[in-house]
């Protein structure tokens, strides 16, 4: 008889711990995360990082599960995908559906941005202020934007002249900026970008620095320019579905929302210090790093300025303010770098 209550009993307990164990497992929030970058990418790494970050500081009961390079939804769908569900938080680049996102269009203007913390400040700034509709069908995370897009080229360049009528391989808003500049623009996708400078099919291509190394330039081009007054920078999102978000109890959103502040700030330093590299990269090569005079660099400023008055005119016709956004970006800018 006592046996058979020893064995009872340890069935009751068992069931009781089985049933504990699997209440946990199911109650456990699950988050596909669905991002461009290759696993190895430092924004991969953040992204990973930002994941476990939540999971810890909410005892295990958050849990995401990375798809890098695009496997889950690919970079252009990104968006997209959050929206249907496909994934719950995605990241990729707004300028990758063009026309979908057209007031924060205005990030990715050459206004002057000197690093990836400035430009990544800048748009959660603008965000926070403008709370753009454009992005009302998700949920928000966070925002970022890569330090300044400049000039990687063969021949130097230090004034207006040396860039007449050079090819230089660019897309979208960095191929109006060279088109604005005298240079002759040549699109053309990043990866095909090595061999095009290797046989001099374009002669530079513009881009932010950390691309001498990521992508290996810093080998084909000798000089970089630094044009700061009509670099150009790019939007990136992190977002999640909203139906998931609503979902979570208010203490998981807390956490969350907690997290992505610190990650505004620790991901605008990932674009510098991936710009600092490709730096030391070139440098180790004994390429040449050409700072613009002031009044040389004001030049440049001028001639880019139609462009914003085009985002300006855009706006305008869509019912948007913006004069305003503009307005904002510059006077922020300028305070985020003063």
């Amino acid at each position: 008889m006592r046996r058979w209550k020893a064995v009872s009993m340890f069935l009751c307990l068992s069931i009781i711990g089985f049933l504990f164990i699997s209440s946990t497992a199911f109650g456990q929030i699950k988050l596909n995360y669905s991002i461009f970058f290759p696993a190895p990418h430092k924004h991969s790494v953040l992204a990973t990082e930002w994941g476990k970050e939540i999971e810890k500081r909410t005892d295990g009961k958050v849990k995401v599960t990375m798809f890098y390079g695009g496997t889950l939804t690919p970079a252009d769908k990104c968006y997209d995908g959050v929206v249907k569900g496909i994934s719950d938080v995605g990241m990729s680049v707004l300028a990758y559906t063009r026309g979908k996102f057209p007031l924060l269009e205005v990030i990715d203007l050459p206004l002057g941005a000197k690093s990836g913390w400035a430009a990544t400040k800048l748009i959660n700034d603008f965000n926070s202020k403008f709370q753009p509709k454009e992005l009302g069908e998700v949920k928000v995370m966070y925002l970022h934007a890569h330090g300044p897009g400049i000039f990687h080229t063969k021949k130097p360049v230090s004034k207006l002249e040396d860039l007449n009528g050079m090819k230089i391989r660019c897309t979208g808003m960095a191929a109006k900026i060279v088109k604005a500049l005298g240079g002759t623009p040549v699109a053309m996708p990043m990866g095909e970008t090595y061999d095009a400078l290797s046989r001099g099919v374009v002669e530079g291509s513009m881009a932010p620095t950390e691309a001498l190394q990521g992508w290996k330039w810093g080998e084909v081009v000798k000089f970089t320019t630094e044009n700061f007054g009509s670099s150009y920078s790019t939007g990136f999102f992190v977002v999640m579905n909203k139906e998931k978000w609503n979902a979570l109890p208010p203490d998981i959103q807390k956490v969350i929302e907690k997290v992505n502040e610190e990650w505004i700030e620790k991901t605008g330093k990932a674009w510098d210090e991936i710009d600092k590299a490709g730096r030391d990269f070139i440098l180790g090569f004994g390429n040449r790093i050409i700072p613009l005079s002031s009044d040389e660099d004001w030049r440049w400023f001028k001639l880019v300025q139609p462009l914003h008055d085009e985002y300006v005119k855009n706006m305008k016709a869509k019912g948007l303010p913006g004069d305003e956004a503009l307005r904002f970006c510059l006077q922020q800018l300028y305070k985020i770098q003063k």
